[in-house]
């Protein structure tokens, strides 16, 4: 439910109200009684900042800072060369058109 901020313009009396978004709006004022009880615009509670607000903003703990990440270095890894495995190494070299990216992208 909405707080609701009121004020009084006969006595000046101010007072917040936790009303449903149903309900009538209040109208006499309970300090003198006028029927001057007014509600008051104010600002919303929270802010949005970002650049939006998405369903995966908040799975597994930081999905989307990995995928914003991952995004960013793709273009990179696609415009680099493919390291290749160091000598006697057994691991398989990574190809861009396998989707791996270079050792030296935020990601590893």
């Amino acid at each position: 439910m909405p707080i609701y901020a009121y004020k009084c313009d006969a006595c000046g009396h101010a007072k917040d109200v936790l009303q449903k978004i149903s309900d009538a709006p209040l109208t006499d004022c309970p300090a003198c009684g006028a029927p001057k009880f007014n509600k008051q615009l104010t600002a919303p509670g929270f802010q949005l900042k970002g650049t939006g607000w998405y369903a995966t903003d908040f799975k597994g703990g930081g999905a989307a800072a990995t995928s914003a990440a991952a995004a960013g270095t793709a273009s990179d890894a696609a415009s680099s060369p493919t390291p290749t495995p160091a000598a006697g190494s057994d691991a398989p070299a990574a190809t861009a058109s396998a989707g791996a990216c270079a050792a030296s992208c935020a990601c590893h």
